[in-house]
């Protein structure tokens, strides 16, 4: 993306589903509906002066039940700890409809010139969210067995992905991410070994890929945005092993939050790797000033070249399809993300 201005502004995924979108998700024969609205996220991001966009995700039932529109074997139930809809693999995956978010690319490339950034997954994070002990072990006696499933699906989608000259496909991995905090290691027999798990199967699914951006977006607040679920604090450090043997480009990752530890862990990372800085925050009612994202960039500045920094929202902003967040503040977000960047090149180029 060598002919992207410096200090690119990218969102990460989602957008806010209007309830128009939300009326709509799960009905038979509302393509064209559909693109209708899509059109609206993707003016949103124009008039902003967003520069790597996505479609909102305005298609998806959410980022992580995407994996049950392209392979065959999963179940709509319902989550017995908080009644929450729960998509679980119950028979063996199959393909159902390869190419269903190459689609959602197809479709924006004829009604915008900026460039695309797809989203997909990350497979460990699937089986975390996804295996059921007891409804899924007749199909997949193990989680990491279903796990490795996952992986052939995924692979095929970046192949469609990439014949459609997609600039960016980005693994979203909140489950690496929350490796990060003591809490969630002190579960794990080998937190080590897990997360190492998580690395060598996206390793796997980004394997053979390198005419194209691939990126890893680490997040650890998705649900505690809009749903009061526990944040995950503490720094990168523990899992920096993890984040260098990733064989991406980029790598998405949260600094608007004290939580998210002191940007120094950037010197320890690889030097070919670019960052997606998190500048702005996803919290809803949380609006950041020009001022204040061009002071998390420039912190960033002490360890990392210009060229290697994109700028980007912490994370998606549509936590859960249910989710409430406002559009308008949203665009506001944005823009302000953009302007950041528009002093940032003034100052830096």
């Amino acid at each position: 993306m060598t002919d992207l201005p410096m200090f690119p502004t990218s969102v990460v995924g989602s957008l806010p589903r209007p309830d128009a979108v939300r009326a709509l998700l799960g009905q038979a024969d509302v393509g064209g509906q559909l693109d209708a609205v899509i059109r609206e996220a993707v003016a949103l991001q124009e008039n902003a002066g967003i520069d790597i966009l996505t479609d909102g995700e305005w298609r998806r039932a959410s980022y992580i039940g995407v994996i049950a529109e392209l392979a065959h074997g999963f179940e709509l139930g319902t989550n017995p700890a908080d009644g929450r809809p729960w998509t679980i693999v119950v028979d063996k995956l199959a393909p159902r409809k390869p190419g269903f978010i190459a689609a959602e690319v197809r479709y924006l490339k004829t009604i915008t010139n900026r460039r695309i950034k797809a989203t997909l997954p990350a497979p460990a994070l699937l089986g975390e969210r996804m295996w059921s002990a007891e409804k899924s072990s007749a199909a997949y006696p193990t989680r990491d067995s279903f796990v490795a499933d996952c992986v052939p699906i995924l692979r095929c989608e970046i192949e469609l992905l990439r014949e459609e000259g997609v600039a960016v496909v980005q693994i979203d991995d909140p489950h690496l991410c929350l490796f990060v905090d003591p809490k969630v290691r002190a579960n794990y027999n080998h937190a080590d070994r897990a997360a190492d798990f998580s690395v060598d199967m996206v390793n796997q699914v980004v394997e053979g890929f390198g005419d194209i951006k691939i990126a890893v977006h680490l997040c650890r607040r998705a649900g505690a945005r809009a749903r009061g679920e526990a944040t995950h604090a503490g720094g990168y450090t523990p899992i920096l092993g993890q984040l260098n043997r990733l064989k991406v480009n980029h790598l998405t990752m949260e600094f608007t939050t004290p939580a998210a530890g002191d940007m120094a862990v950037f010197k320890k990372l690889r030097e070919d790797l670019e960052i997606g800085l998190g500048c702005v925050s996803c919290d809803p009612g949380q609006v950041d000033s020009v001022d204040e994202i061009v002071g998390r960039v420039e912190t960033a500045l002490q360890y990392l070249a210009p060229a290697r920094i994109t700028l980007n929202p912490d994370c998606g902003f549509a936590p859960g399809s249910a989710a409430k967040v406002s559009l308008d503040e949203v665009a506001t977000k944005l823009k302000n993300e953009v302007e950041a960047a528009r002093r940032l090149r003034e100052k830096y180029s």
